[in-house]
């Protein structure tokens, strides 16, 4: 009768990887090869084995065919539970060889570069955000609007001061704007939380904020409406923002608000819900150590330094000072958006309100 029973690969494979061990220990990198090919004939998913590979091509100076053998050895190894001691031992080796050649290649990369022209200083600040990508120094993030996307604009996290020339009006007037705001914090009871319990909508405590003043906000004008009580004390404000292209839905917005983050709050990563707009800041009162981080890019707020930036892009905020921090904020249409296409989205958003269909507010 003939024998069917399955041959068992495990001894045969096991013995290969004590050679292939051996063969390190001596720093034989031929026959390392040749013991881990062996073992990834018999089967491809073995993680010893592809650490073995990557350290044979690694000595044979092939570094980047080794990082994909140490990249598939740690996926492998990821799916193990409970690693035994000697894998998970050589799992480790992956990861360091991986980091030290992750290293190495971004350095060669850096230095060649440098020797062509590069500075990341001064140099397209684009291909620097392209490097830092390739290099696993910056994460890639992309607008997350949370009601309406708008497809076809760009994903910028800070928008480039040359397209938003109108911000060095807003910058000039700054010391007026601050003077007017000093009277407002003079009366902190105007000042209410920013994240509001609304009746119509769940409950959501959004990290802990939601009727908490430690970030809370006085309102020039609030989800497209006038707030006079405020805007009236703000007339050097309001004149300086007749320069922002502000984005007006009936309803909806402009938002202009002064926001204060108390000394050691924070605001935890979230996006915004229409990717048509840009939220600007005018940092007013700034202590140090207050920063803002939209994608991977973080930046210090300075007094009377504004920017621009799109917050369906993932974005936190933090007061690290002992002092509180005041900025204003409002918000303008994105320059890709045309004139048509606004009144377009306004024609949107009347129609959602005629139908009672009750779409979202839209803040800042």
């Amino acid at each position: 009768m003939t024998d069917v029973r399955s041959h068992d690969p495990r001894p045969q494979i096991d013995a290969l990887i004590r050679e292939a061990r051996q063969a390190r220990e001596r720093s034989d990198a031929a026959a390392l090869a040749a013991a881990a090919d062996a073992v990834l004939r018999i089967n491809p998913r073995e993680p010893r084995a592809l650490v073995f590979k990557g350290d044979a091509l690694s000595a044979q100076g092939d570094h980047r065919s080794a990082m994909t053998f140490y990249g598939a050895a740690l996926a492998q190894g990821r799916a193990i539970a409970a690693p035994p001691p000697d894998l998970r031992a050589e799992l480790q080796h992956a990861a360091a060889a991986q980091a030290e050649g992750a290293r190495l290649f971004e350095q060669g990369l850096r230095d060649g570069l440098a020797r062509r022209g590069f500075d990341p200083a001064t140099s397209s600040s684009r291909f620097a955000a392209s490097l830092d990508l390739m290099t696993g120094r910056r994460r890639l993030y992309y607008q997350q609007p949370k009601f309406y996307m708008f497809p076809g604009l760009p994903q910028i996290e800070f928008q480039p001061r040359e397209t938003v020339v109108w911000l060095a009006e807003i910058e000039a007037a700054a010391p007026a704007i601050r003077a007017e705001l000093d009277a407002i914090l003079s009366e902190p009871a105007l000042f209410a939380p920013y994240i509001e319990d609304r009746a119509n909508r769940p409950r959501n405590d959004q990290a802990g904020l939601l009727g908490n003043d430690a970030w809370s906000a006085v309102f020039l004008w609030k989800d497209g409406v006038e707030v006079p009580e405020i805007a009236e004390r703000c007339p050097q404000t309001m004149k300086a923002l007749a320069a922002a292209p502000l984005c007006r839905i009936p309803g909806r917005s402009p938002s202009i608000l002064f926001s204060k983050l108390q000394a050691g709050a924070t605001i935890p990563p979230h996006h915004g819900l229409i990717n048509t707009r840009l939220i600007c800041h005018l940092p007013l009162v700034v202590p140090p150590d207050c920063w803002f981080r939209v994608g991977g890019e973080e930046r210090q707020w300075r007094a009377g330094e504004a920017w621009a930036f799109d917050d369906t892009i993932e974005h936190e905020a933090a007061n690290d000072s002992d002092q509180d921090r005041t900025i204003l904020i409002f918000d303008v249409w994105k320059p890709e958006v045309t004139a048509e296409e606004q009144d377009l989205i306004r024609a949107l958003f009347a129609t959602i309100d005629a139908s009672g269909s009750g779409a979202p507010r839209l803040g800042v």
